[in-house]
């Protein structure tokens, strides 16, 4: 019979921390981070009852009281769609380029131009968004200019592509430059994840005579699945509550189809032009189309979770 070693308690002590002290520790820890996640669900419950509160008279006002003179449903649906809208195209440009940048970096780029590319994708990723709005008023969508009217002679039959703006200030610009914002957030995040994948599980597929297409196909992308989604939810957040680049941006005017003329307004510039001078129920509007975009996004970071969750068994992160 082989004999069972014992840990004498000073060493057991030492190595746990020591005795009492370290359980004391432990409980402090515990009860911080416990204070820290109490924390959180306070300070949403405190934004979320301010937003109501301030919400209501607005929601709640005859047509005639609104600044629009209609009521506030009809006054908040457009700048929902457009917001919605300049998210999404910004979401499907933004994504395969991302996630191609992010395999470039960590599957098929040399040491040395991977850590350059990293450099500027974190770079890009902490630019200000009003340098984006600026470029983009300023260079962007001028530059667009005659693409647009390329779109509008050759493709003028699709509602999308009705008259073109003169400067380039729409919501497809808006858009576009939406897109490269979110573009260094998504791929950071699908960078670090598709350098985690486990090598052994890379060179599994490598040994069986995959091509290296195949391997990522095989074991990069069902491990990284959940760290995609959560990539692109983060970057549709960014996007759906950016302010000062769509601002600056996008010519705001009544909702249309025309994604490349004026027009179309979102939640978040329409409460940037009009809350500094807003009071009263003007003010209460703007609050109010803020709780819906309050809304949307906890709807959104909801829906990303379930998905996350359906998918986590299939997950090599678990």
């Amino acid at each position: 019979m082989s004999e069972t070693t014992v840990t004498p308690p000073e060493t057991r002590n030492k190595l746990t921390g020591g005795g009492s002290a370290g359980r004391a520790g432990d409980k402090i820890f515990s009860g911080l981070t416990l204070a820290a996640g109490i924390l959180i669900f306070v300070v949403l419950a405190v934004v979320s009852l301010f937003l109501v509160l301030e919400a209501l008279p607005a929601m709640t006002a005859a047509p005639d009281q609104i600044t629009s003179h209609q009521s506030f449903w009809s006054y908040v649906a457009p700048l929902v769609v457009g917001t919605l809208i300049a998210s999404a195209i910004a979401l499907v440009v933004a994504t395969p380029i991302a996630i191609g940048v992010a395999l470039f970096i960590s599957h098929y780029a040399p040491a040395r131009i991977s850590r350059t590319v990293g450099y500027v994708v974190d770079l890009l990723a902490a630019i200000p968004s009003v340098v984006y709005g600026a470029w983009g008023y300023l260079v962007f969508g001028p530059a667009l200019v005659p693409g647009y009217k390329w779109l509008h002679e050759n493709l003028g039959f699709i509602p999308v592509f009705g008259q073109p703006s003169a400067t380039g200030r729409t919501l497809l610009t808006a858009s576009l430059v939406l897109s490269v914002m979110i573009l260094p957030i998504i791929t950071a995040q699908c960078r670090e994840i598709f350098i985690q994948t486990p090598s052994l599980h890379q060179e599994a597929a490598l040994a069986l005579g995959a091509t290296k297409w195949d391997m990522i196909r095989a074991a990069v992308f069902p491990f990284a699945r959940n760290g995609i989604i959560s990539a692109i939810m983060l970057g549709l957040g960014r996007a759906l509550g950016e302010t000062m680049a769509v601002t600056l941006v996008l010519s705001a005017g009544a909702l249309t189809p025309n994604l490349i003329g004026v027009g179309n307004n979102t939640i978040p510039a329409e409460i940037a032009l009009n809350f500094p001078e807003a009071f009263g129920m003007r003010q209460s509007e703007l609050i109010a189309a803020g709780l819906i975009l309050f809304v949307i996004t906890l709807l959104v970071n909801m829906l990303a979770r379930w998905i996350v969750s359906r998918y986590s068994e299939f997950s090599g992160a678990n």
